[in-house]
């Protein structure tokens, strides 16, 4: 089992992409916060009125697979349910493939299971043996954060600047940018993020669009674009758009939550995979 299969197969499933919307790109022009301080307290007063939530989605994918020079395409309905700030359950189906791919997480760990008929992986890791840049690209922070669950670190890990139409704040983990975080000054929603990996390069960017009240001053983005990059191969990255549709506040039952955020073992999985610090351990029998 190699690495760049199971790398370009896992981000490809991982990224799934709503059918053609466009992010739209802000040009009004707003007075930006004074404050590194004032930025973060702005992002945070969203999640603290978090909220449990559920939607539907029309997803498409573009990704490129091993030893393929055209980029390869997927169609996916996509069901989310979400209960802040951790837990979270993104199922992906086919025509004839039901749950052809699951994401999950919770307090604990996170998991992603994919049951193409061409391909079979189940990988996993716990956030606890995960880097503080965030873990891999399979990892679901990226999608935790894309829809604002993720709560901000302290004021010294970040710097604020403004571009135009947008103010970024900017993380430094031992001198090396790790993310940036671009804001719409006007409604002072988040519009992209970008990730880095401890080199400095990016591994993923993240676009946020059409917010969406979920309850009484919570919002999510209902259209999220996200493109990965694996290492050495820039030309060729993974792109995904979710697309949510009929997002609205939802109570998670005890059974649906063991269901849906308890991690199962791995049985009936060709590859199997844990994530520690980034790095892919083979636990495949």
């Amino acid at each position: 089992m190699r690495r760049t299969h199971i790398l370009s197969a896992a981000a490809a499933a991982l990224m799934l992409v709503g059918c053609t919307p466009k992010i739209q790109k802000p040009t009004e022009i707003c007075p930006g916060k004074k404050s590194v301080g004032e930025a973060l307290a702005a992002l945070q007063s969203n999640a603290q009125n978090m909220a449990p939530f559920k939607a539907n989605g029309q997803c498409h994918l573009e990704y490129y697979a091993e030893d393929k020079t055209e980029s390869q395409s997927e169609n996916l309905s996509a069901q989310l349910w979400v209960d802040p700030p951790v837990d979270a359950y993104l199922q992906g189906d086919k025509i004839g493939i039901p749950r052809a791919m699951v994401l999950g997480s919770n307090e604990q760990e996170f998991w992603l299971k994919i049951r193409p008929k061409e391909f079979s992986l189940y990988c996993w890791g716990k956030w606890s043996e995960q880097g503080p840049s965030g873990g891999p690209t399979i990892n679901p922070r990226t999608l935790l954060e894309a829809l604002g669950l993720v709560e901000m670190d302290s004021e010294q890990d970040w710097t604020l600047s403004n571009n135009g139409p947008f103010d970024i704040l900017t993380k430094r983990e031992r001198g090396v940018i790790t993310k940036k975080i671009h804001i719409f000054c006007c409604d002072y929603q988040v519009r992209k993020i970008e990730f880095f990996d401890s080199e400095g390069r990016v591994t993923a960017v993240a676009k946020l669009d059409r917010y969406k009240e979920v309850s009484e001053e919570f919002l999510v983005p209902a259209l999220i674009e996200v493109t990965t990059y694996s290492p050495g191969e820039e030309e060729r990255p993974s792109t995904f758009t979710l697309n949510l549709q009929r997002i609205k506040p939802t109570n998670i039952t005890e059974s649906q939550r063991n269901y849906m955020f308890i991690r199962r073992p791995p049985k009936g999985f060709k590859n199997v995979v844990r994530i520690i610090n980034g790095e892919w351990v083979d636990e495949s029998q």
